[in-house]
């Protein structure tokens, strides 16, 4: 239950400086009369003007910022003091105590919870936040114009069934719960917008992914293109390289080696077997010359001896003679000696003939070409198992890019989002569409339950038109089974209907939410009510103090009406000033 304790008032309208504070804590039904000391007490004239609505104005301001009509803010400051203007207001709902604090010059706007003071982050420094503002609001589940028409019942706010149609069906629609649907639609559409923001945000966030994931994919792609070519290169370089060192294993270069030096052993001997043969050779010709030589020596010797003349063959007896003679005899035995001696060196070298080796076949000329062979095959099997065992420099990067820079793409969450934005569009119909099975539901339950307390008023309060709400939410007057207009009924009648409407609201509104235990009703059974819809108001609004525990205040001119209550406020007017007065407890 929505318990108000307490309202207290300082420079509020007509209240001064003195704090004037009312305990709404109570279970019956007060009658609020005005005395203006001002224009003579009880004069004629003299209960206008005390102040009474400000109570009702100050509860308005106090849970809402603003009064219940449209009053400037500043115009709620009492005009002689001109500042310190402060209204509080006490009150339970759900076992938890609140205070709400507010006022002007300077502003204040303060808002406890179980003595807490609620820290908010708005600016209150026009006395007005609007977080606080909400929050009480949140609590009070209840609008202004609610407020004023099942709370605040006064001659100053438009009759229901004055306003126009789209202003009803807004009052009608916050009654039945609808508007709950409308409030809980625009929270909808606020989580709608909200996961659709975030849909895009997703296909944002999805689409830079692939964008950098295709650039990345390109670099990769360019790597490999690159890592083909220098894979084909390497495979190329290595097959030259083997078709080169099969080229050259073709050959035993051992072997080749081997050849040339045993070619050189041959050389060597041929050479040495080449000399010998010169040797003999010469040898045997200088034999031959010299043989000839000594059997030329011999006959010219012989001729000599017999004094002839080797070379003319005449007589030879001279001095010269003996000296030619001596000197051939010398040349024999040298040539003799030499001949000895070529004898000799021949049999020598016939006794000692040079041994050739078979010549070896080698595949160079050179042995330097074929150690130059056997090194070439060295650097080349060097560089093919350098060739061999080199690292692709591509593929490590290659593979960091793939399982690194290449962000895996996820739909979970859009496909997630998706769904919850489709069932979130699918629920908005429901709460928003006109056909929507639940609006018909709560206006079908909730429609039935208004028209029956309605009638119920209606039958007790004396009127006997048949007043009913339709389907589509508008209101059908009859009597007698004329249709009727609001304007068609005399003041009294109307009255009694703005009555029968503000309870049958009450009734629904606490069916459907909470009960509270305030009510004012304003000056509405004075204006035009006959003794009958006076004695018939009174008896409802006992009943409800008395069987629904509430607060029940009835401001009235009607000092007859007092004979009729147990306990009376008199607001007293005097030198400007509002004061309570009453037999109930005043804090």
């Amino acid at each position: 239950m929505f318990t108000i304790k307490s309202l207290s008032v300082k420079n509020f309208m007509s209240v001064g400086n003195a704090t004037q504070g009312i305990d709404f804590d109570r279970r019956d039904l007060t009658l609020v009369l005005g005395e203006n000391l001002d224009l003579g007490g009880d004069d004629s004239g003299a209960r206008n003007g005390t102040g009474k609505t400000t109570i009702i104005n100050a509860l308005s301001y106090a849970l809402y910022g603003n009064a219940l009509t449209n009053i400037k803010k500043d115009n709620l400051i009492n005009k002689t003091n001109s500042r310190n203007m402060l209204v509080t207001i006490d009150f339970e709902c759900e076992g938890q105590h609140y205070r709400i604090e507010r006022g002007r010059k300077p502003n204040v706007l303060k808002f406890y919870i179980n003595d807490q003071e609620l820290e908010t982050k708005d600016d209150n420094s026009q006395g007005d936040s609007r977080e606080t503002q909400q929050e009480i609001e949140r609590l009070l589940n209840m609008s202004h114009d609610m407020f004023k028409h099942i709370v605040a019942l006064n001659t100053y706010t438009e009759p229901f069934l004055s306003m126009r149609a789209n202003d009803q069906r807004t009052i009608i629609e916050q009654l039945l719960g609808i508007t709950l649907l409308s409030e809980k639609a625009e929270l909808l559409k606020e989580q709608t917008k909200a996961t659709k923001e975030a849909i895009t945000q997703e296909e944002y966030r999805i689409k830079a992914v692939q964008d950098a994931n295709k650039r990345v994919q390109d670099q990769i792609d360019a790597l490999k293109r690159r890592q083909t070519l220098w894979q084909q290169k390497n495979a190329t370089d290595c097959a030259d390289l083997q078709a080169a060192y099969d080229q050259l294993a073709k050959l035993d270069i051992e072997a080749e080696l081997e050849a040339h030096k045993t070619l050189a052993i041959y050389n060597e001997q041929f050479r040495a077997s080449q000399e010998h043969s010169t040797k003999l050779f010469t040898a045997k010709q200088t034999l031959t010359r010299e043989q000839k030589n000594w059997t030329k020596l011999d006959t010219e010797v012989q001729q000599l001896q017999d004094h002839k003349c080797y070379a003319c063959g005449q007589e030879f007896h001279d001095e010269q003679h003996s000296v030619v003679l001596e000197s051939k005899k010398q040349a024999l035995a040298e040539s003799s000696t030499l001949i000895d001696q070529l004898h000799s060196e021949i049999a020598v070298l016939e006794a000692n003939p040079v041994f050739v080796c078979s010549e070896p076949e080698t595949f160079y000329e050179k042995e330097s070409d074929a150690f130059e062979h056997r090194a070439s095959m060295a650097t080349v099997l060097t560089q093919l198992t350098a060739k061999q065992n080199e690292q692709d420099p591509y593929a490590e990067q290659i593979l960091d890019m793939e399982t690194q820079a290449l962000e895996i793409v996820s739909y979970d969450l859009i496909n997630e989002l998706t769904r919850i934005k489709e069932h979130q569009e699918f629920l908005l119909k429901l709460l928003t569409n006109k056909d929507s099975f639940i609006r018909k539901k709560i206006i079908d339950q909730n429609l039935s339950h208004l028209n029956a307390r309605l009638s119920y008023y209606l039958d007790k309060i004396g009127l006997p038109h048949t007043v009913k709400f339709l389907n589509d939410l508008s209101v059908s007057i009859e009597e007698l089974g004329r249709e009727l207009d609001f304007d068609n009924l005399s003041r009294g009648e109307r009255n009694r209907l703005i009555l029968s409407l503000s309870w049958s609201f009450r009734d629904v509104w606490e069916s459907l939410y909470q009960p509270i235990n305030l009510l004012f009703i304003d000056e509405l059974v004075d204006s035009g009510m006959d003794a009958s819809g006076v004695e018939n108001s009174l008896g409802i609004l006992k009943k409800m103090s008395r069987e629904g525990n509430r607060s029940v205040w009835l401001v009235s001119h009607k000092d007859e009406l007092a004979g009729r209550v147990n306990n009376i406020l008199t607001v007293v007017k005097e030198n400007g000033f509002t004061n309570y007065t009453t037999d109930v407890e005043v804090i």
